[in-house]
């Protein structure tokens, strides 16, 4: 489903963005020197896939490891995300433990 998309990264509101149909998934971000801070996972209840969050996390994911940025995530869902996937822990600040 995310094939298709593409992630934009809109620095104005501070969020990446994945426009599915007439629907945007959310992700808000905080930029802080070389981290970026996840605070916010908004996906539309439209949006029924259930490997959707998965996939469109993977391309955020992707975006913050080509910056050469630090993940701090403050949301739950994205913190259960880097747990489950283990190649993404690499991108946590030194000493940041989840």
């Amino acid at each position: 489903m995310t094939d298709a998309a593409e992630l934009v990264d809109n620095d104005f509101q501070r969020q990446f963005e994945l426009k599915i149909g007439e629907h945007f998934a959310k992700i808000e971000y905080s930029l802080q020197e070389r981290k970026i801070f996840l605070t916010k996972l908004i996906i539309p209840e439209e949006i029924t896939d259930e490997n959707f969050t998965s996939d469109f996390l993977k391309l955020v994911f992707e975006n913050i490891e080509e910056r050469n940025l630090s993940v701090v995530p403050t949301n739950p869902e994205i913190a259960k995300f880097i747990r489950k996937n283990r190649q993404y822990k690499k991108l946590l600040p030194v000493g940041l433990r989840i």
